[in-house]
């Protein structure tokens, strides 16, 4: 006989939740610490905000030096090359110390206005992606000087499908995991209903048509101002809004950025990161490409009279119905 159980915790400056069909006599407290050592493992490996993690040491290491990194951490780094490459570097996991440069992250600078161009120019210099070498049969890593990763466009994503992969071990055989709004489901509920989840909304769309996606064996993940932005005065005194998506190419926050991006998967780190790069490359280019890709995302952007929403095909033939 299964039930339905809901558990839940605090991991990557976020909340986890995990709902699953479970069997009656399950032991719940061992699951939940199960999942919860998932997590950490990924906050050891690769959280900025940790001095102790793999990626803090090699953030801090000198150049040219080679690092042995766990397999999970270099998982994840070669997924977030493989996009920079296939974004032609609107996704970038060097981007660390832009995050910095404009207020953001575990090294977030006290920025009340845009930092110069000298300064801008003096931290372009220590990224892209290009600069990493990745040695797959040791696991190793070259750090050429000055390079910042910062994966956290990706981490949490790796963090959901990490859990998927434990509770199936655990033979749950259906369970719908949230962290930090990227979510994964498989399977069914108890009564055989499938996993629904409406996509993540701005307080503006909640008057219009609820957009609700049916998970088995997929992930869903959002991206875009709405969630992440901070202030800063520009030159003439006025306001700005930033947004938190840099684009590593240009070295400034999205100027058409979107105010969301949902991208749907085959898994959630790949959802995470696709949300990022679409935002990046801003509503116009990021849509065509999305579309010329194939790529299941929704935008939705801000205009004079409010919000529009533009689907691709692949994101319209996930509708539930």
């Amino acid at each position: 006989m299964l039930q339905l159980a809901t558990l839940g915790g605090e991991t990557m400056g976020t909340t986890w939740s995990v709902k699953l069909a479970a069997p009656s006599r399950i032991d719940l407290h061992a699951l939940h610490h199960g999942i919860q050592q998932q997590l950490d493992a990924v906050v050891r490996q690769m959280s900025t905000w940790e001095p102790g993690s793999d990626i803090s040491r090699y953030n801090r290491a000198a150049a040219n030096t080679r690092h042995v990194v766990p397999a999970a951490f270099f998982r994840v780094l070669s997924c977030a090359v493989e996009i920079a490459k296939d974004s032609a570097g609107a996704f970038d996991p060097t981007v660390g110390t832009l995050v910095g440069l404009w207020g953001f992250g575990a090294d977030a600078q006290d920025r009340r206005s845009a930092p110069d161009e000298a300064t801008l120019r003096d931290a372009h210099r220590h990224i892209g992606w290009q600069r990493l070498e990745l040695h797959a049969e040791t696991r190793e890593l070259l750090q050429p000087g000055g390079v910042h990763l910062d994966l956290s466009a990706i981490a949490k994503g790796f963090g959901v499908d990490l859990v998927a992969t434990h509770l199936r071990a655990q033979g749950i055989g259906s369970a719908l995991i949230e962290v930090g709004g990227e979510v994964f489901g498989y399977g069914a509920k108890p009564d055989g209903a499938p996993w629904r989840v409406l996509v993540e909304a701005a307080e503006e769309e909640r008057d219009g048509e609820p957009r609700v996606l049916t998970l088995d064996g997929l992930a869903v993940a959002t991206s875009g101002d709405r969630w992440h932005h901070r202030d800063i005065r520009n030159a003439a005194g006025a306001s700005v809004r930033l947004s938190h998506s840099l684009d590593p190419r240009s070295g400034r926050p999205v100027a058409d950025a979107a105010a969301s991006v949902t991208v749907i998967a085959d898994d959630a780190m790949h959802a995470d990161a696709w949300a990022t790069a679409l935002t990046v490359m801003g509503d116009a280019d990021g849509f065509a490409f999305a579309q010329r890709n194939a790529l299941a995302a929704r935008f939705v952007r801000r205009n004079a009279h409010g919000l529009s929403e533009r689907m691709t095909d692949a994101f319209q033939a996930h509708l539930a119905t």
